[in-house]
This record gives structure tokens, C-alpha cells and sequence, in this order.
């Protein structure tokens, strides 16, 4: 990953027409170029290669059914080490001929199992309602009472096969219809159909329903309709019923000794098209791709294409080498040559691999870099998990973290999570670097705080003596609370070796003591962060050598903050160090001294020269105000003038009064003084109250990190410790179902929902307090026409 975007270089293709096609084949498979659109007025279905890009979509079309074919079948497909290369046109007529032909005899032998497996599920339906209609037939006896049919009337049989699913609600409402007149049989058979429509495997039933009347039966043919259900026709007697069993057990045998060997030509059929499904459809998708390329190109001079591509100025000798091999046994050399594209707006090319990809997406989601602007992508890999740390800081929570994101790196050696269409897991795969080091930084974090799971680790011995004191028996026995004065010789024995003294977690005033420490850690965070911002950004500016913006908006800017903020950090520091535990009772308030340094007002002394110090550094605060307002509009407007002046001088020169007016309107277009100062004043306006609401903002950095550790803190003391309490036997037992329940609002509560909130304000900080003091991001990503970046792009396409 670089600081910078890659220089590239803006080159004007001249392309042979013979040779158009292997020219983009070869700059296609190198993949160092971005084409220009040459056509930006021109629809996609006027350009010159639309046929070609149409007969490759079909082609396309007609491999992407092959090959889903030969997935449903669970043959395997065929696929090289090496990505075959674009076909020429007589190869690739050659491979839509053989996909055509071989798909036509697929369609038909499917169409063909299809009609042999339809005729087979009739057959054998047939087959179960002939032999269940011996038991149909049996003498009709009701144990409750029926309508007595009137004499004359003579009753009916009608013989089906329904969905056993429909029996209960089609005997339901024969039941209701036909008050009565009507008894129904039914029957499961013992095979499993598939369904036609939706190729679920479904349960059939054989039916018989009796009735009286012609209105009845009507009203049965009906209801039979209406439930999907087939009516068949029936002997009624028992030898004519075995003749036809026998003829239908001969058509079954017949049907499937056909449709067994059909389904082995099919499953041959398939097993041919795997062998080359896959290479075909990388070949289509190439050339299909190449002549997109060509119809952004310009076709209207005779025998050449031009083509205009930015690339990396690095990659020119393996254009070259593409556009020779491409044309080497042609009579006409494809060639380039260079573009001014000092007016132009090129794409940012910026370098990743698998660790930064993440880093630098999060970066790309606020704006992608303009062309040669500093990517902060490289500084916030180390700031985005630190800040995150601040606010997370807890060792244990650290190490389940980490714990997760290694374990991710162990599933990405399986090619289902790598390639998984899952957006979810597919993008919490992709952050699994973030995660580690969110994780890493938050072990470091959490043992500066001396938390693991709300716990203090006793890694030391503490740097306080109760001892000392000289308490006696009835003091501590009539006491809650002992305060440990630092005055008595013996009490504290200087600062503890790392992190936090653990005897502070006992301690009544624990809460205010942290509450100071990191509030004033997040101020000795967030301003050295914005400083350094301004910082990328005076070094943004001397890389595009405006001067001018240096010396009118970033020094003062720089000196602003510096001054009345980044002295707010020198004093918070100087306190630390110069007012020590034995001496603290003593040591001035920050608050008032820093409202005195905005007033010109002392306060209680820090260091000898403070009334002086702050009222210069106020001073200098104040006078970079003005100086951010009126210096920017009031050498523009000069500068403007001086051309302005240079410009006339030569027009008068030149005794042409028509360009003069003529350029007089334009200077006028150009430049408007109170348009630049109205903007150079929201600008001031917003730089100033933003350092104020910017360094406010950075105080979320102590609220997320202490409420992190008062959750913590809750979910130990009213749940684990509950079942830690438990003694005896039974202390396993209790205490199982409080660790379960410990452990599953740790992951949701603290993990989960904390986390995402603390990676969300560690996302806000970076965007708004950080990235806006230098940041534009109002470029767009370098998109070359790359074959392999093609491919990786569809291949979940292609493999759902």
C-alpha cells in the first residue's frame, strides 16, 4: 500500500482493424489498462461491434445452460490451472457450434425423459387404482344413517389419483356439496412421485367415489377438477381388470428399460459437455468482454480503431509487448503514443492486498483519493483498532476477539468461505484482519486499563501501602472506608510499572479517578490527531506546490490549533508530571486556567512565565482568524488583478479591441471577490467551531470506554458472581447455568452490540474529525479491463 495513488500515464491507442480484436485480447489479459469512452452520446445497440457483443451474450446463454445442466447432474466440470485465452473469431464459430449442436441434443433428450418419466407416473398410478379396486368394490355398508336414494336411480363410480396432502379437504367438501350422496375411497400408494411444476417429491392417493343422480356426479367431476385431481376409467370386472394389469406391466417394463437407457445417453451427453463447458464459457466471456472494450473505442477513421486508456507509467513496456505479439504477423503495427492529460482528471490507482483490502475499503466508503492525494488508508491501519481499543479496552473481550478473527483465518482455507455468496459472511470475512488487530489493540488497551472481563489483574505489587498508615484495630473495625493519604512517608511507593494500580478497583472514588484519567486521555488523543491531519495536509499542498493555500490556510490553521488546543495538552501533561500524589491537594484547576488563557485573565500559577505564555498564545490564536479570513480572497483578488493588468497590457500590444472586450468578460466569469470571500469565511466559521465540537466529539472515546467497563462490571457482579458465591456439591451445578448466561450477554451485549457501537464512532472519528482536515476523496477508483478481474467478478454468478 502507498501514500500515494500510482502516477499513470493517458495514451492514444491506434489499433489496426484487422488487428483490433487480438490487440484488446492481449491488453485484456494483461489487465494495466483503463479505456476511455470515446462514445459517450452513442446508445450501446449503434455501436459498430453490438453484433458480435450480441452473438457472444447468446453464446454465453447457451454455455450458462450447459453448465447448470452439468451441475444439476453432479458430473464434474473440467477446470484448467490456466485460464484459456481469448478464442479467435474462426475458433470461437467453431465453439458456438459445437454449444449449439450439443445443446439442441440435450433439450432433446431431456424433453424425451421428460415424456418417458410423465407416461411411467401415469402407468403406475394406473397401475395402484387397478389393484385397490378390488377392495373399492367390496359391498357399500354406513354406520350412520344416509338419504334412501328414490327407486330408478342408479349409482355411479368415478376412479382417480389425487395428492394424498388434498384427501382430507376434497372428502371435506364432497362431503358438503353432494349432502350426503357420495362415499368416497381412498388409498395411498406406496411410491413417491416428483412433481412436475415444482420437482418436490409428493405422495399420491388412488380414489373411488360412488354417488347417485346426474347432478351429483356433475358436482363430483367438478370438485375432482378443482383438486388437480386425474380421472381414469376403470373395468368393473375382475378379468378384464387382469388383462389390463398384465398389459400395463409390460408397458412399465418396456418404459423403463427406455427411459434407463435414455438417462444413460443423457448422463454421457453431460459428462461431454463437462469436459469443455468451463473453458468455452472463460473463452465467451473474453471475447465478449474484448469487443465491449472495442466499442468504446473510436471506428470512424478507415482501417484504424483509436482507443484512448489511462495505465500505471510503469506498465508501458507490457503495452508494448502486448500490441507487438498481438501484431506480429500482420502487415500493420498497432501502436500508441502520449497524451496531455495535464487538464484532465485521472482515476486513482491505490495498491492493496488481502491485509489492507479492508482498511482501504473503509477509507473508499467516505470517498475514494483523488489522483496523487495522500490515502490516509496506511495511518489508519495502526489508528482505527487503537481508537476502537480506547473505547473497547478490555483484555479478556481482547482475547475472544482475536480468538474469532484467527478463526476466521483458519476457515479462509476452505474455497466455500472464500467465494461464499452469503453478503453477511462474505463481509465478515473480508474485515477478519480488522478484526485481529481491533483485537490485538484491545488486549494492549485492556491491560493499561487492567480490566479482564471487569477484573484487575494483579500483574505487580501495588504502588500503595495500607501498612503505613498506622491504623489501629478500631479505626478499620469502625470504619467502610480508609483513605490512603500519599502525604504519610510509606504510603505510596511512586507509580505502578504499567497500567492502572489494581487496589484502585476497591476504591470509593474509583469512578471519579477514572473519569478524570480518561477524559484528559481522550483530549491528548484527539488533538495530536487532528494536528496531524493538518499536518497531511500542508503535505498534500507541497506535493501540488500551492503555495498559496499553505501560507494563507494551513499555517494559520496549524497555528490555531496549536495554540489555544495543542497547548490544552502540553499543560494537562505538565500537571502530570510536575504535581505529584504527595503535593496534588495543592495543584490548580485546568478548567478555570484554560477559560483565563480566552479572557486575558490569570489564574493560579502553574509554571513562573504562565500569565505571559497564554496571553501571547491567545493572542496568536486570535490573530490567526483574520488571517484564515481575508488573506486567501485578498491575494487571490491581487494576483487576479496583476494577470488581468498583463493580460490588457498585451491585448493594447497587440491593437485589438475585440479581444479585449472579449477577454474582459471572461477575466469577470472567472473570478468574483465576494463569491471567495462569502466561501473563505464558511470555511473560517467552520474550521473554528469545528476544533471546538471536533475536540468535544473526541470525548466519546472516555463515555464508549466507561460504559464498556460499567457493563462489564454489571454483568459480573449480578450474574457470574452469583454463581461463584455457591459452595458445596451443588456449586457446579449453580454455577453452569450462570456462566451460560455470563457468557452469552458477554458475546451479545459487550462483543456484538459494544463493539459495533465502538467501531461505528471509531468510523466517525476517522471520517469527519480526522479525514476532513486534508481529505477531498472526490476522485474514482482506477477500473482496468482486466480478463481476471472478469472472471472473479462472475464467477458467483456462474456457480449459482
Amino acid at each position: 500500500m502507498s501514500f500515494r495513488s500510482t502516477p499513470l500515464a493517458l495514451i492514444q491507442l491506434l489499433l489496426p482493424s484487422a488487428g483490433a480484436y487480438p490487440c484488446m485480447c492481449q491488453i485484456g489479459e494483461k489487465g494495466l489498462v483503463e479505456l476511455r469512452d470515446l462514445n459517450p452520446g452513442v446508445s450501446s445497440f449503434k455501436r459498430k461491434f453490438v453484433g458480435e457483443i450480441l452473438r457472444y451474450d447468446n453464446l454465453e446463454h447457451t454455455l450458462r445452460y450447459l453448465y447448470e445442466e452439468v451441475m444439476k447432474e453432479g458430473v464434474t466440470v473440467l477446470e484448467d490451472e490456466v485460464s484459456p485465452k481469448a478464442p479467435s473469431p474462426r475458433d470461437a464459430l467453431d465453439i458456438q457450434s459445437r454449444a449449439e449442436s450439443l445443446q439442441q441434443e440435450l433439450q432433446e433428450v431431456t424433453r424425451n425423459c421428460t415424456s418417458f418419466t410423465a407416461d411411467l407416473t401415469r402407468l403406475i398410478e394406473y397401475q395402484g387404482l387397478l389393484g385397490a379396486l378390488s377392495s373399492f368394490l367390496t359391498p357399500l355398508t354406513c354406520s350412520s344413517p344416509s338419504p334412501e336414494p328414490s327407486e330408478g336411480i342408479r349409482m355411479s363410480s368415478v376412479y382417480g389419483i389425487i395428492a394424498t396432502a388434498r384427501i382430507p379437504s376434497f372428502e371435506l367438501l364432497l362431503w358438503r356439496c353432494c349432502c350426503g350422496f357420495s362415499f368416497l375411497h381412498h388409498e395411498e400408494l406406496p411410491q413417491t412421485f416428483v412433481a412436475s411444476q415444482t420437482e418436490k417429491p409428493v405422495k399420491r392417493s388412488v380414489f373411488m367415489i360412488s354417488y347417485w343422480g346426474e347432478r351429483i356426479g356433475e358436482k363430483v367431476q367438478k370438485i375432482c377438477q378443482g383438486f388437480h385431481g386425474r380421472i381414469l376409467q376403470c373395468p368393473e370386472s375382475l378379468t378384464e381388470r387382469e388383462k389390463l394389469l398384465s398389459q400395463l406391466e409390460s408397458q412399465v417394463s418396456e418404459i423403463k428399460t427406455v427411459l434407463t437407457q435414455t438417462e444413460q445417453y443423457r448422463h454421457q451427453l453431460l459428462i461431454q459437455a463437462g469436459s469443455v463447458v468451463w473453458g468455452w464459457l472463460v473463452q465467451a466471456k473474453k471475447a465478449k468482454a474484448a469487443y465491449h472494450a472495442l466499442s468504446l473505442c473510436r471506428s470512424d477513421l478507415p482501417n484504424v480503431i483509436v482507443g484512448e486508456a489511462w495505465l500505471p507509467v510503469s506498465a508501458l513496456p507490457c503495452i508494448d509487448e502486448a500490441l507487438f505479439e498481438a501484431t506480429e504477423f500482420l502487415q500493420e503495427r498497432a501502436t500508441y503514443s502520449h497524451l496531455n492529460s495535464q487538464f484532465e482528471n485521472p482515476p486513482s490507482l491505490l495498491r492493496t492486498n488481502k491485509f489492507t483490502y479492508a482498511f482501504q475499503n473503509i477509507i473508499n466508503a467516505y470517498g475514494v483519493a483523488s489522483y496523487l492525494e495522500l490515502n490516509p488508508a496506511p495511518f489508519t491501519i495502526v489508528t482505527f483498532p487503537f481508537l476502537f481499543a480506547v473505547m473497547f479496552g478490555d483484555f479478556g473481550h481482547g482475547l475472544l476477539m482475536v480468538a474469532f478473527a484467527l478463526a476466521l483465518l483458519y476457515a479462509g482455507k476452505s474455497e466455500s468461505v472464500r467465494h461464499s455468496t452469503n453478503e453477511i459472511l462474505s463481509m465478515i470475512y473480508g474485515g477478519r484482519y480488522v478484526l485481529l488487530l481491533m483485537g490485538l489493540f484491545s488486549i494492549y488497551t485492556g491491560l493499561i486499563y487492567n480490566e479482564c472481563f471487569s477484573r484487575p489483574v494483579m500483574i505487580f505489587s501495588s504502588s500503595w501501602n495500607v501498612s503505613a498508615m498506622s491504623m489501629s484495630d478500631d479505626d478499620i473495625r469502625h470504619n467502610s472506608y480508609l483513605t490512603l493519604d500519599p502525604v504519610f512517608p510509606g504510603v505510596f511507593n511512586g507509580p505502578y510499572p504499567f497500567g492502572i494500580d489494581p487496589i484502585w478497583n476497591m476504591a470509593k472514588n474509583k469512578l471519579n479517578f477514572l473519569n478524570s484519567y480518561k477524559m484528559k486521555m481522550s483530549i491528548l488523543i484527539g488533538i495530536p490527531h487532528m494536528g496531524f491531519g493538518l499536518f497531511l495536509s500542508l503535505l498534500n499542498h507541497m506535493h501540488f506546490s500551492h503555495w498559496r493555500d499553505i501560507l494563507c490556510v494551513v499555517l494559520p490553521q496549524l497555528l490555531f490549533l496549536s495554540s489555544l488546543f495543542g497547548y490544552l495538552c502540553l499543560i494537562v501533561i505538565f500537571k502530570w508530571v510536575y504535581w505529584l500524589p504527595i503535593n496534588s491537594k495543592n495543584a490548580p484547576s485546568l478548567l478555570l486556567d484554560y477559560i483565563h488563557l480566552f479572557m486575558f485573565q490569570g489564574g493560579r500559577k502553574l509554571y513562573g512565565t504562565q500569565e505571559q505564555t497564554e496571553k501571547s498564545l491567545a493572542a496568536l490564536g486570535y490573530i490567526c482568524i483574520p488571517w484564515l479570513l481575508f488573506s486567501k480572497p485578498i491575494v487571490m483578488y491581487i494576483s487576479h488583478r496583476r494577470k488581468e493588468q498583463r493580460s490588457l497590457m498585451s491585448l493594447q500590444a497587440e491593437d485589438s479591441p475585440l479581444l479585449t472586450g472579449c477577454n474582459d468578460d471572461s477575466e469577470k466569469i472567472d473570478f468574483d471577490f465576494a463569491d471567495e470571500f462569502m466561501l473563505q469565511a464558511i470555511h473560517t466559521i467552520e474550521f473554528c467551531l469545528g476544533c471546538i465540537s471536533n475536540t468535544a466529539s473526541y470525548l466519546r472515546l472516555w463515555a464508549l470506554s466507561l460504559a464498556h467497563a460499567e457493563l462489564s462490571e454489571v454483568l459480573w457482579s449480578m450474574i457470574l458472581s452469583n454463581g461463584l458465591g455457591a459452595t458445596g456439591v451443588k456449586a457446579p451445578f449453580i454455577l453452569l447455568p450462570f456462566f451460560c448466561a455470563f457468557s452469552c450477554l458477554t458475546v451479545v451485549i459487550l462483543l456484538v452490540m459494544e463493539g459495533l457501537s465502538a467501531f461505528l464512532h471509531a468510523l466517525r472519528l476517522h471520517w469527519v474529525e480526522f479525514q476532513n482536515k486534508f481529505y477531498h476523496g472526490d476522485g474514482q477508483l482506477f477500473s482496468p479491463f482486466s480478463f481476471k478481474l472478469l472472471l472473479n467478478s462472475r464467477e458467483q454468478t456462474t456457480d449459482t
